[in-house]
């Protein structure tokens, strides 16, 4: 009920006043029942309020443990608000707890239900599209389920990243038509198998999103960046043809 109540009086009335949200193509790829799996780019935090606003099914997203544990009021507040978004809290601390993570996105599609994931595994630091991790490989192999890629427009430019404050911008949605992968069925522990699931799926996000790809993860760019170092060189507009056989 606080997922409905936050969607559609507390908060999602004002985001459809500033920012005007709509999906410009695509809406019929999205089933009225199942489970699914909605693979989006990810351009900012602000994507998985935006995303959910514009269907009418609920959709799950696996959320940093940290928005989950903080303390005092604005921890208590935090908590309570991702809880209420639908927000399930993932620990990426070692190899187990992003197992635990995966088995949750399984349970998630399995249950009927629609998770939300973003397959480069942290935000764009530059607007491209980034290397796909092959979790969301293993999760749609391990369930069963169709990949639907969405892509999100606009919501970089709503609230960059460092930003505290949104700026109005309307934000639109474009949804793929669902991938099969059920001729891969049982190969889940293959991982050129997965490799070649999770460039598919990208290739499908940098078509549908029109963004420049790079054949980096996302991660690794910012730890670069960080450093002071050049991140290694794009592959733009390109996916690397690992297609398994």
């Amino acid at each position: 009920m606080l997922y409905w109540l936050i969607k559609n009086v507390l908060v999602g009335p004002l985001l459809q006043l500033f920012f005007r949200p709509r999906v410009i193509e695509g809406a019929e790829h999205i089933p009225a029942e199942g489970g699914v799996i909605l693979a989006s780019n990810h351009l900012s935090v602000s994507d998985s309020f935006f995303l959910p606003l514009k269907l009418s099914r609920r959709v799950t997203f696996p959320a940093k443990l940290e928005y989950f544990t903080g303390k005092g009021l604005k921890g208590t507040l935090k908590r309570w608000f991702f809880h209420g978004m639908g927000q399930v809290p993932i620990d990426r601390s070692s190899a187990s707890a992003a197992q635990g993570a995966l088995d949750t996105g399984v349970r998630i599609v399995r249950d009927g239900k629609v998770l939300g994931i973003y397959p480069e595994g942290t935000r764009s630091p530059d607007g491209r599209l980034y290397k796909g991790k092959v979790g969301v490989a293993w999760i749609a192999l391990e369930s069963g389920a169709p990949v639907i890629p969405v892509a999100m427009i606009g919501t970089d430019k709503a609230n960059p990243i460092g930003s505290k404050v949104w700026r109005p911008y309307p934000i639109k949605i474009k949804i793929g038509k669902p991938l099969d992968f059920s001729r891969y069925a049982g190969l889940s522990g293959d991982r050129f198998v997965l490799r070649s699931v999770t460039d598919e799926i990208m290739y499908a996000l940098m078509e549908l999103s029109g963004q420049e790809y790079v054949d980096v993860y996302a991660a690794k760019a910012k730890e670069a960046d960080a450093a002071g170092k050049p991140s290694a060189p794009p592959a733009a507009g390109r996916i690397p043809d690992s297609k398994a056989s």
